[in-house]
């Protein structure tokens, strides 16, 4: 927790006065577009349809889309006459790698050649439309070829085309069945049919396509329209049914990396009895300990404890239902944030390491210099300290780099407005937007009662009486505010009166169990009006409870920044905990 100069000392030194601050189990393939795993969807979608814009401007018709809720396969059918055939063109948008090693573009022309002899992905369109001979979707079956896939805007995306030829009669792809032929998984992000005078056809993918020697069902891409049961189109509701048998498992077997399986169990792998009797811990999620589940991983059972699911230790992954994962720009993302993360706190342990005191900062400038200046370090202090700290070994060499890394991120606030962390409305802000936005709460019951025992902790009844309220609330009673949901309040005073004395304790601390209100006011800005501070009740000072508002001289003004002062401490160390 934060130290705070005490409150009695303020007025005589007010220029050292400074405070810190599951998934569903739903149809995959009916989700809209735009997911978060795609990369530059709406480029994509540019780049691999910009063929048919002449075509759609001349014809002046809306092309089918993944977004058009309203389209049935009744009025989307093609236009086309009743015999003869239709020829088609689908175009895949396969998403690479963004950084790949030589391995992975050697890969790469290895697949091409695969897919320019046809032998690398399979296609299957399926119709909306019931084939009488079958009674299931028409369909026709085609490979991707060509020896080159054609470059998109970006280098990271390749397209991929197969041909088709379908009856005039053969209503509304509704499905695409893709077969991975490759040794290993390619992320598919979107499928577009080219040929019908409608417009193009598009399936927003977003997903990675297993190799058959994984599995060898082939993947079931739906055309992004949802569906309710009843209105699911005929030739469609043999493949939703095998799909959602896909996702859902039989709770069986262990999961593989490539699986979509969403099947759950209990919190049974929560402890290591194996390794020590003491690492032992309950199962949660059944019926005497409810608790919300994980996906079920099917690993074999504790070698001490039958109930128990050996555990899975790092680097090997935890199963994740496959389009679940961190795909690789999140990855980057996740590891650039984790990085920024270890540097941010890297700058005062490096200090703590270095220093054998605790050097309060005597200034604002002090603070300032920790942005701009950053901790500068000699070379031998550089190795020191990554030696002396538990930090990984890529860290250990980033600290050799530069100065520049061990610097703090100036808060986005700050650099607008370098002082706004001292004004009320920042403070509010901070209170519904800050790191520990739970706390804040309306405010029920008046007046403002503690559940503490009075025989240790003294008088319950709060200092925020309803005179000092209707001060700083234009003129409305303390009731009608509750009433119309205008007065909200930060209580940290029972949680933390009883540890007050320990904290208070340490060398060159202080702290106080707070209360704080806020006013919603006519504007519609949520300010601070008032503060509670208290400390534990002694025999000369059974009442140790002072309230601090706005003010309008320079000193209660300052007193009122340093009240605050307190609360963001107080804040800190709540959410730290």
């Amino acid at each position: 927790m934060f130290a705070v100069k005490p409150l009695s000392s303020l007025q005589s030194d007010l220029s050292r006065a400074v405070f810190l601050r599951p998934p569903a189990i739903g149809i995959r393939q009916a989700r809209v577009s735009g997911r978060q795993g795609r990369v530059n969807g709406g480029a994509v979608k540019a780049a691999i349809s910009s063929g048919d814009k002449t075509m759609e401007a001349e014809k002046g018709k809306v092309p089918y889309s993944d977004t058009d809720s309203s389209s049935s396969s009744s009025s989307a059918s093609p236009a086309a006459a009743s015999s003869g055939m239709i020829e088609l063109r689908a175009v895949l948008t396969v998403r690479k790698k963004m950084r790949q090693r030589l391995v992975d573009k050697m890969e790469d022309q290895l697949e091409s050649f695969i897919n320019g002899i046809g032998q690398g992905i399979s296609l299957r369109l399926v119709s909306e439309e019931v084939d009488p001979v079958t009674k299931s979707g028409k369909s026709v079956e085609s490979t991707v070829r060509g020896w080159l896939p054609q470059q998109s805007e970006h280098p990271y995306i390749a397209e991929y085309a197969a041909d088709f030829s379908v009856p005039g009669d053969f209503g509304c792809p509704g499905a695409v069945l893709v077969t991975n032929l490759h040794g290993k998984e390619f992320h598919l992000s979107e499928i577009v049919i080219h040929g019908f005078s409608e417009g193009p056809v598009y399936f927003s993918t977003n997903t990675w396509i297993h190799a058959r020697k994984d599995n060898p069902e082939s993947r079931i891409i739906f055309r992004n329209q949802a569906y309710l049961p009843s209105e699911t189109p005929p030739g469609l509701k043999d493949l939703r049914h095998e799909d959602l048998l896909g996702i859902r498992g039989n709770g069986k077997g262990e999961r593989k990396a490539h699986e979509r399986i969403y099947d759950y169990a209990p919190y049974n792998d929560l402890g290591n009895p194996d390794k020590d009797d003491e690492l032992a811990r309950p199962v949660l999620g059944c019926d005497d300990r409810p608790y919300p589940r994980r996906c079920r991983t099917g690993r074999p059972p504790m070698r001490t404890d039958p109930l128990s699911e050996s555990r899975i230790e790092k680097p090997n992954p935890v199963y994740v239902p496959r389009d679940e994962t961190f795909e690789e720009i999140k990855q980057n993302t996740f590891a650039a944030g984790r990085m920024k993360a270890l540097l941010h706190n890297l700058v005062p342990s490096i200090a703590a390491s270095l220093s054998s005191s605790d050097i309060p900062f005597k200034c604002f400038s002090e603070i300032d210099r920790l942005y701009i200046n950053g901790l500068i370090l000699k070379e031998g202090d550089q190795m020191e300290a990554a030696a002396n700290l538990l930090i990984p070994n890529v860290m250990k060499e980033v600290l050799t780099v530069g100065q520049k890394l061990l610097k703090y991120e100036v808060p986005a606030i700050i650099s607008r407005d370098r002082f706004a962390w001292l004004r009320d409305n920042e403070f509010a802000r901070q209170a519904l937007a800050g790191v520990n936005p739970v706390s804040i709460e309306l405010l029920k019951e008046f007046p403002i009662v503690s559940k503490l025992d009075p025989a240790i902790y003294g008088r319950p009844e709060s200092a925020l009486t309803r005179e000092l309220i209707e001060k700083e609330i234009d003129g409305m009673s303390v009731e009608k505010a509750i009433e119309e949901k205008r007065l909200f309040i930060i209580d940290y005073h029972d949680m933390l009166l009883p540890f007050i004395d320990k904290i208070n304790s340490l060398p060159n601390r202080k702290a106080y169990a707070s209360r704080t209100l806020f006013f919603y006011n006519q504007s519609a800005f949520l300010r601070p009006i008032a503060i509670e501070l208290t400390l534990p009740a002694t025999p000369t000072s059974p009442q140790n409870k002072r309230v601090y508002t706005h003010g309008h001289d320079s000193t209660s003004h300052w007193i009122w920044k340093q009240a605050k002062a307190h609360v963001c401490s107080v804040d800190a160390g709540v959410h730290q905990l």
